[in-house]
């Protein structure tokens, strides 16, 4: 049955995935999302739905732990944190490589190094831009609440198999350790071998059958067909572009300025755009929920609307290139953000906004 719960953000997600049919979860501790694995370890899926849960002797062991299980169509996932989300990009990009559906989550720590176990946005390049090597991306899903965290996991699963590629959920420590009510789904049966090959076609190794054997391989040693692999994966990129982008606008219908920001930062804007407004400040939100694909199009349309975009990150300044492309200079696009494990608060960013957006658009306009 659905059940309402006061839940951390990591326990969340973890309660989702038994929920959600998971088959296996491989993982390895890391603050801020050692909670994921510890609720998995607690609650023995394996008595409630056969859900199998190890904790892997690294995070390299536990992503190729996870090609292994979805190579044979099962639902595999596996959590870490920035350093170790770094050691499973060789993996990672195996899975695009491979063609393998996996779900990662990445509850992102501040950086570089060791860093600190503080809340960080500091990981946007490596999630949009493939992070490991080769031509590749991941579908992104960016949660800004706990039940996002929950939903996001059933979600990136369907996005996963529907197009045989991994996904990642990018959370934070923030969104990761915070506690809000959570509607939690209705338990769902584990997805049996014919269930799998009658949604979602016979590609795995289910075993010796009439058909010809299926290989899962990303090696491609001959070039013109490693160019064709790499062109079917950008058609797969072009389909997500088409048809599962996802976005949150908020007040933007008569905004006069716009912040775009995501997951935590998107949560501490939204109550800037409300002391903007009370200042007379027409100021809207534009809230990427998939981070790729990216909302190339509505920023491209807002731009002939507002002066001015602050792009609010928890970082020195990642997510705002993408933003400058998107709107292609029709307006002035500028940065505000904190480092360190440092959070912004509303009244940081809307003083960020009168000083780096509205002064600034007053000058030239005066000078004009």
């Amino acid at each position: 049955m659905s059940e309402l719960k006061l839940m951390k953000g990591n326990e969340a997600l973890a309660e989702a995935a038994i929920r959600a049919g998971v088959d296996a979860y491989f993982g390895y501790p890391i603050t801020p999302q050692s909670e994921v694995i510890e609720y998995l370890m607690t609650e023995r899926p394996e008595k409630r739905t056969g859900m199998i849960v190890l904790q892997a002797e690294s995070e390299i062991a536990a992503i190729n732990m996870v090609y292994g299980a979805a190579s044979t169509g099962k639902r595999a996932m596996t959590s870490s944190s920035s350093p170790g989300i770094s050691l499973k990009l060789e993996g990672i990009s195996y899975l695009a490589g491979a063609e393998l559906p996996a779900v990662i989550v990445n509850v992102v720590r501040g950086g570089p190094g060791l860093g600190t176990i503080q809340p960080s946005q500091a990981d946007y390049f490596q999630s949009v831009k493939g992070g490991g090597h080769g031509d590749y991306k991941l579908y992104v899903l960016a949660p800004a609440s706990v039940q996002e965290m929950a939903d996001f996991v059933e979600d990136a699963f369907d996005i996963a198999f529907k197009y045989r590629a991994p996904v990642l959920i990018l959370s934070d420590g923030l969104i990761g350790q915070m506690m809000e009510k959570v509607m939690l789904k209705d338990q769902k049966e584990r997805m049996t071998n014919e269930a799998i090959i009658k949604k979602y076609g016979d590609w795995a190794t289910t075993g010796k059958t009439d058909r010809e054997r299926n290989i899962i391989t990303s090696l491609y040693l001959q070039p013109e067909k490693m160019e064709a692999k790499v062109r079917k994966l950008m058609k797969k990129y072009e389909q997500m572009e088409n048809e599962d982008l996802r976005f949150e606008k908020i007040n933007c219908e008569d905004a006069d300025y716009l912040i775009v920001a995501y997951g935590s930062s998107a949560r501490i804007a939204q109550k800037t755009v409300e002391l903007a407004r009370e200042k007379g400040i027409k100021v809207g939100l534009l809230r990427p929920i998939t981070l790729f694909p990216f909302p190339k199009q509505q920023l491209l349309d807002l731009s002939n609307q507002v002066k001015g975009i602050l792009s609010v990150e928890l970082n020195a300044g990642q997510m705002v290139e993408d933003v400058k492309l998107a709107v292609e200079h029709k307006v002035p696009v500028e940065h505000f953000g904190r480092t360190g494990g440092i959070i912004h608060t509303p009244e940081e960013i809307l003083e960020a906004l009168e000083e780096k957006i509205i002064k600034n658009e007053h000058a030239r306009h005066h000078k004009i």
